[in-house]
């Protein structure tokens, strides 16, 4: 009995999902961070270009 957890507790095989699941967490959370910070600024910037095309004329 004691054996068998003994044999548990020194398994490492485990561990080595929580930490795939982990890191696929940070990469996640730092690409959402990405996106949501340069989104916004995409955004306004076409949005200036298309003031500044239909100032000169050229939009609808």
């Amino acid at each position: 009995m004691f054996a068998s957890i003994r044999n548990f507790l020194s398994d490492e095989s485990g561990p080595t999902a929580v930490e795939y699941a982990v890191m696929l967490a940070m990469i996640l959370m730092g690409v959402i961070g990405t996106i949501s910070t340069f989104g916004g600024h995409a955004g306004a910037m076409f949005g200036n270009s298309q003031s500044a095309m239909q100032a000169a004329g050229l939009g609808s």
